[in-house]
């Protein structure tokens, strides 16, 4: 067992050092932690799911949840894209579940823009969603690029809505027509410049996707999706600042310890910290500071 140098100076209340155990409850929730991004089941399976993730989340003193639903709109497999076309009183289910808990965000469509239209009026306007999701592969997943986006993006600004797009560079191959890369993202952002944008798992490879999103200050990158890896945090912070990461868990697909270890273990501040994991979302989402 590695144990701290007794000259160390004494470190703040919050502050959790390398050799430490993941922190018990009443220490996480000092840190106030908003999860930005879930991959639950879906269609009949995403209350269960959701259930399944509860004793997790009080673990973990997890504050917020953000699930992405599907609405119908061609964003899931036959069954999923069923059930949500007649159960669409059960897609806000979550939400009337655990309102002090859950966010939620739609997943849409960029290659059916009148439909999506309608699905941004239902469930953003209308609704309890505070933004979109697009996916990145199929169904449903467009490479952000293409023009069909523009419509979209143009509304989900008017409506005062959050964006992540689904982004990954792909080893030895373009990201193709369904998916995106972090640079795509930046040739969308670059056409919207008053709209913030989540750059979803910092691209895989995030060495790069810092880089590719480095001079676009509405871009900001989120946590999850890879092996935890010494430096991420540390060149996102310096390259980036703190203040343009959101944490995400990936749950319940990745180990929720494994996710908040990458920000928890990194070498940064306290405050920094705080605002990677839940304070940037909160400030996103216009939910608080």
């Amino acid at each position: 067992m590695i144990h701290p140098n007794p000259r160390t100076p004494a470190m703040p209340a919050l502050a959790i050092p390398p050799w430490s155990p993941m922190p018990p409850p009443e220490v996480l929730a000092g840190f106030e932690i908003w999860d930005s991004y879930l991959t639950q089941s879906r269609g009949a399976a995403l209350m269960p799911s959701l259930e399944a993730l509860m004793p997790v989340v009080e673990r973990f003193a997890l504050q917020k949840l953000c699930f992405f639903a599907d609405v119908g709109l061609g964003t899931g497999n036959a069954a999923v894209e069923k059930w949500a076309r007649e159960h669409s009183n059960e897609i806000e289910a979550p939400l009337r579940r655990w309102p002090d808990l859950m966010l939620g965000m739609i997943q849409l469509n960029a290659g059916d823009v009148p439909a999506s239209m309608r699905a941004l009026d239902r469930w953003l306007r209308d609704g309890t969603m505070k933004g979109v999701y697009f996916p990145g592969s199929a169904p449903g997943g467009l490479n952000c690029t293409h023009p069909n986006f523009d419509p979209l993006v143009a509304r989900i600004h008017e409506l005062g809505g959050a964006i992540m797009v689904h982004t990954w560079f792909k080893t030895g191959e373009e990201a193709g027509p369904h998916g995106s890369t972090p640079a795509d993202l930046v040739a969308l952002a670059a056409r919207h410049p008053r709209q913030t944008f989540i750059c979803a798992h910092a691209g895989g490879n995030w060495e790069l996707g810092i880089q590719a999103v480095r001079g676009s200050p509405n871009i900001v990158v989120e946590t999850s999706g890879f092996d935890a890896t010494a430096g991420f945090i540390e060149m996102a912070a310096r390259e980036l600042g703190a203040e343009r990461i959101l944490f995400g868990s990936h749950l319940p697909s990745r180990s929720l310890g494994t996710e908040l270890g990458k920000v928890l273990f990194a070498d940064i501040g306290e405050e920094e910290k705080k605002l990677i994991l839940g304070g940037n979302f909160r400030r996103l989402l216009g939910m608080g500071r």
